[in-house]
């Protein structure tokens, strides 16, 4: 696929600049040192770090109504163990920002800093994520002119109001935005359907492609790495 004009990026975060698998792994064991060292009775009902992260994702499906709010999220299960535990729930404040803060301690993938170097110097770069990465935290910043995300804006992706409003903050119209990311339908999807071109981010082992939507089969650039796209879009060599 042949992209069209382009005048502006908007790139998503986590799985496309780091792992947030790897990303996720290391706040939750921090997390958990934490627990055990200041509750330290969490240890019966948290033996290990694997066990908090089931139990976040079970409080979750017990409060469909907090979707999307990562940070209700794990202070609601982190209040959770601690009661389970009969330890001070108001410690859960105190152990989520030691969870926040791991969690904006990312490894960016090695393609990533050489190619948003060059991107920023040629285009408008947004970013455009569901998570609650900050990159004036994790670095980066300084490559974007905004980051939005679901939280703050109110929509999360693949709706189509996030996308639009990436490229009205980058002061282009929609068809010559272009969107990258790692998610099919999130990203892929949610960008075509809102009138944005895309890029598919497929790292490592090829992806399955889910069956084709509106959006349209192969309407898509599909990518290995960031320098990859730099050379779609002109670098010589990079």
């Amino acid at each position: 696929m042949r992209l069209g004009k382009i005048s502006a990026i908007s790139l998503d975060l986590d799985d496309t600049l780091w792992s947030f698998g790897d990303t996720l792994k290391h706040a939750e064991e921090t997390l958990h040192l934490w627990l055990l060292e200041h509750a330290p009775r969490t240890a019966s009902v948290l033996p290990t770090s694997i066990a908090l992260s089931e139990l976040r994702n079970d409080y979750e499906r017990s409060h469909p109504e907090l979707v999307g709010d990562f940070r209700a999220l794990r202070i609601g299960s982190i209040s959770l163990a601690l009661e389970l535990a009969n330890e001070d729930p108001q410690l859960s404040e105190l152990a989520y920002d030691v969870f926040f803060a791991a969690r904006q301690k990312v490894t960016f993938f090695e393609d990533v800093m050489p190619a948003l170097q060059w991107l920023s110097a040629r285009f408008p770069l947004v970013a455009v994520s569901n998570g609650n990465a900050d990159l004036r935290l994790t670095g980066g910043s300084e490559f974007f002119r905004a980051t939005l995300s679901a939280a703050a804006v109110g929509v999360a992706k693949p709706d189509a109001e996030i996308f639009r409003l990436a490229a009205r903050t980058a002061g282009t119209a929609p068809a010559e935005m272009l969107h990258v990311g790692d998610d099919y339908q999130l990203d892929v999807e949610g960008a075509l359907n809102a009138g944005l071109q895309a890029a598919w981010l497929v790292r490592g082992a090829t992806a399955v492609l889910p069956p084709a939507t509106a959006a349209g089969k192969n309407a898509h650039l599909t990518i290995n790495e960031l320098t990859t796209l730099c050379r779609a879009l002109g670098a010589p060599s990079i």
